[in-house]
Parts: C-alpha cells; sequence; structure tokens
C-alpha cells in the first residue's frame, strides 16, 4: 500500500490556518474581558495616561467616560471597522497587543480632537507602550 504524500504547501497552510484561529480567539477573548471590566480599565487607562505625562485635559472624567464607551463596543465592532482603525500602527510593534493597538488609534485620531483634551504628547509608540502596560494583563488571563 502506498504512503500517502504531504505536500509541504498543504501542510503550511494548515498551519497558518491553525495560527490564525488561535490569534482570532485570543482576540475575541481579549475583546471580551475588556467589554467586561471596561470601569476599571478606563480609569486604570487614564490615569496611566496623565502620570506619564501622554494626556493633557481639563476633565478626565470625560476622558474615561469615552474610554468605557469604547471598551463596551469593543467585542461588536465589524472586522473591517477594526482593520481600517489599526492600519495606521499595525506595523508599530512586532507583536502587537489589538486593544492597545486599537486604544492607541482611538487617542490618537479621535481624542486629540475632544474638546477636553488640552494636548497629546509623545511618539506614536510612546502611546502604544502607555496604554498597554495596562491592557498586556488581557493576554495573560
Amino acid at each position: 500500500m502506498a504512503k500517502p504524500s504531504i505536500s509541504a504547501n498543504r501542510a503550511t497552510e494548515k498551519t497558518i490556518r491553525a495560527i490564525d484561529r488561535k490569534r482570532e480567539q485570543e482576540r475575541k477573548k481579549m475583546f471580551q474581558q475588556a467589554r467586561d471590566h471596561a470601569d476599571l480599565l478606563a480609569t486604570k487607562l487614564v490615569q496611566r495616561l496623565i502620570d506619564r505625562g501622554v494626556i493633557e485635559t481639563t476633565s478626565p472624567q470625560t476622558i474615561r467616560e469615552i474610554v468605557e464607551e469604547h471598551l463596551k463596543k469593543l467585542p461588536a465592532i465589524e472586522d473591517f471597522d477594526l482593520q481600517m482603525k489599526l492600519a495606521p500602527v499595525r506595523t508599530l510593534v512586532q507583536d502587537p497587543n489589538m486593544v492597545s493597538l486599537y486604544f492607541t488609534q482611538v487617542i490618537i485620531e479621535d481624542l486629540v480632537n475632544n474638546p477636553s483634551v488640552t494636548d497629546i504628547y509623545g511618539a506614536d509608540l510612546d502611546v502604544y507602550l502607555a496604554v498597554d502596560s495596562i491592557f498586556k494583563a488581557l493576554r495573560q488571563q
């Protein structure tokens, strides 16, 4: 009986699909956890941004409410909208936390235009590192 041949391309495709599935499951789990702990994470994030001097605001409560609202909407966001939001910062770090990337972009694009934000300081990477210092806990759970 002949041994079935396994093509290298087929094995590679299976591996790539398995990795993609794992990443998608990780992303969904992080988004659910972000929604479930939105109040605490929003408070911690705004405090971290202020402490590190990334954001200067006249109303931390307003910024916290905006962040909490985004956290609660995260699991329901369409994949296309998420990809469009992340496109400018996708290559910022090698193995990014999707939640951190999303909020980096929210801060850079959306919060900068908020009337209660005086200014946002630092490069995109500085903002990402401050955001990721809070959201990296989602990846470890």
